[in-house]
């Protein structure tokens, strides 16, 4: 190689110097674009129909740079970096098959967990672990012990937590518990949380051949949960409803939302019932303050509503019921009342409860100013807790006293025994 003189070295940084530097609008936060420092670098993992949902509510937010999608199965990471890729006009996103890999890779601010709820913990806790914020999907544990085990670990790590129940965010719920709340129904009596019709199967689907690992790599779709050969109609969403994967009997698909609520209204965030009786329309429990409530068996795995419900106020609805009155709303937005003068304007809100985009704000918020969340994981805990001892009183089938400080059943072996199942190695919490 050519050496280079002193003066000529010297020339030449004095025409780079005289040159003009051109920086983009887009870095110092012009044109209506954040600062690449105020940004908050998102990745998640899982990319189904809950996941991509999530997403795109989150990464519509100007100040997310979403970088990295796993997912055990080829096809779903691909879309997800297609829709990435499309809105920012480049190729920069990365996909991953294995997640742990994507938590190791540097600069990552939040991850959001839209797994199956078999992944739910142990991934929520491995990404706390590694320094990441984390917005999980409900429910987030499939027992007892694992939602324990959860909210200890943000404790201990000092993560920002919001659990994926995005009513608490929705203007129409929101209304509803403060109305509850207010005394304008009187003393409340009972409340009502809608929740699917229980199912909790042990079968197993015919065994199928296994696609190549990076197709889909079937012992990471498994991960904690215990082995069982493949077949397609898992990975595709039929898993729902096999004790295996699924939480609580399915009761925590909706009562992880409606039993939330309930607790919310009732002011009960950090306590649960003290005991729950199962009968053949609902489960009925009942508060030590003495406010009942009961979770209707109101609709099948699909969302069909039984006909004879109060009102129709839409899916995942929740009422309210004081000795002077009463409230009730759903995801239509719609909210019913007992006389009009409790609901004044509110008729009809813009915001549904089914959409997390407020939800998803709450979070990015709270990951800038190190808040907590509107579904942290200490309310998060009080109403899964809730949600479990539910389950467990229907699954067998019979009343059983619960102590919320301790978060186990009163002199009940049976019950406490399935506050905890075992998690299939190598995978721990």
């Amino acid at each position: 190689m050519d050496r280079v003189s002193r003066r000529r070295f010297l020339a030449t940084a004095a025409s780079a110097l005289a040159a003009p530097y051109l920086v983009r609008a887009s870095a110092l936060g012009a044109d209506g674009m954040v600062a690449p420092s105020e940004r908050i670098v998102l990745a998640s993992i899982g990319a189904g129909p809950r996941g991509r949902y999530d997403l795109g509510c989150l990464i519509a937010e100007k100040d997310v740079q979403y970088v990295a999608i796993c997912d055990v199965q080829a096809g779903r990471r691909e879309a997800v970096k297609r829709m990435a890729d499309e809105k920012y006009g480049n190729t920069d996103c990365a996909m991953y098959r294995d997640f742990q890999e994507l938590i190791a890779r540097p600069g990552l601010d939040a991850v959001l967990v839209a797994t199956g709820d078999r992944w739910h913990t142990l991934a929520s806790i491995l990404c706390a672990k590694a320094g990441k914020d984390v917005y999980s999907e409900k429910p987030c544990g499939l027992t007892i012990g694992q939602c324990q085990s959860l909210a200890d670990a943000i404790h201990r790590t000092g993560r920002v937590f919001q659990c994926g129940t995005q009513r608490r965010s929705s203007d129409n719920f929101k209304f509803a518990v403060r109305l509850a709340q207010s005394g304008k129904l009187g003393r409340l009596r009972t409340m009502h949380a809608s929740i699917y019709r229980l199912r909790n199967s042990h079968d197993w689907l015919p065994a199928q051949p296994e696609p190549p690992r990076e197709v889909c790599d079937w012992d990471l779709w498994l991960g904690p949960a215990p082995w069982r050969p493949y077949n397609k109609q898992y990975v595709d969403g039929g898993w729902r409803g096999y004790d295996d994967f699924d939480s609580g009997a399915t009761l925590l698909d909706w009562g992880a939302h409606t039993v939330d609520l309930c607790q919310w209204a009732n002011q009960a965030d950090g306590t649960t019932p003290v005991e729950f009786e199962p009968t053949p329309a609902n489960i009925t429990a009942r508060y030590a303050n003495g406010v009942v409530l009961i979770m209707d068996f109101l609709a099948d795995a699909f969302g069909n509503r039984d006909p004879q419900y109060r009102t129709s106020t839409g899916t995942c609805p929740v009422r309210f019921e004081g000795d002077e009155g009463w409230v009730e709303t759903g995801d239509s937005g719609e909210i019913a009342v007992s006389r009009p003068s409790l609901l004044g304007e509110k008729g009809r809100l813009a915001d549904r409860g089914i959409n997390p985009a407020n939800h998803g704000r709450n979070f990015l918020d709270c990951v800038k100013t190190r808040s907590r969340t509107a579904a942290n994981e200490d309310i998060m805990l009080s109403s899964h807790v809730a949600c479990h001892a539910a389950a467990t009183a229907w699954i067998l089938g019979r009343k059983v006293a619960f102590d919320p400080a301790q978060k186990a059943f009163v002199d009940d072996d049976a019950a406490n025994r399935m506050r905890s199942r075992a998690m299939r190695e190598p995978w721990h919490v």
